[in-house]
């Protein structure tokens, strides 16, 4: 017997596609489109989200007898803004200049829909251990997405990947640029972010026949 059941194995490997977070339930939308311009930030973001979520739905799991049921919102909350600030202090501590660049973005997970609605729809319902991989699971999915739209823009867009000149010398037009490469500009506006994901969501609904179907 393997150390997760069938269950519970759907619990990480559903969010990673036939039920992504962002491109199938349409939530988290806003990091997606703010943060992803570069790599770095994105694998950031996504490490964030599945900490503060998988550890959320941990705590919430383990409250969900004794939580009275008309204040068990601002209990949520008060979660997962201290999560976050265990993020954001760790965060400052060891990589002070990504902090900078992700800015108010760390703070604003606290708003997330998919952490509130992970808490609601599943945290309270169910043990600590099937909770955390729920919470894992559906924090990869978001991830997976932040991690392809970033790693997209910041090729297309500054032809580098992590701040590495991946495509040549833009300037002294070497590797790709010898050839008349240029870089896209659009692809570091949010506008280009909404358009790649977009595009995902078109991919992975054209593959998949019942998601064609429920439409």
């Amino acid at each position: 017997m393997g150390l997760l059941s069938k269950k519970d194995s759907k619990l990480i490997f559903d969010p990673l596609a036939d039920n992504n977070p962002i491109t199938i339930q349409v939530l988290g939308i806003c990091s997606a489109l703010a943060i992803t311009a570069q790599l770095k930030p994105s694998i950031v973001m996504a490490l964030s989200v599945i900490f503060v979520l998988g550890m959320g739905n941990v705590v919430i799991s383990l409250m969900r007898n004794i939580i009275p049921s008309k204040i068990r919102i601002i209990v949520q909350l008060i979660v997962v803004a201290t999560l976050v600030i265990i993020v954001d202090l760790v965060l400052k501590a060891f990589a002070y200049e990504l902090s900078k660049e992700l800015s108010v973005f760390i703070g604003l997970i606290i708003t997330n829909c998919i952490i509130m609605g992970r808490f609601e729809a599943f945290a309270l319902g169910n043990g600590p251990w099937r909770s955390f991989l729920d919470g894992v699971g559906n924090a990869l999915g978001y991830g997976i997405i932040l991690i392809i739209v970033g790693f997209f823009r910041e090729l297309l867009g500054s032809g580098t990947l992590f701040g590495f000149k991946v495509l040549g010398d833009s300037v002294e037009k070497t590797g790709l640029y010898a050839l008349g490469y240029e870089n896209n500009g659009f692809m570091v506006l949010p506008p280009m972010a909404l358009i790649v994901v977009g595009i995902i969501i078109w991919v992975q609904r054209s593959r998949n026949k019942e998601l064609i179907e429920e439409l």
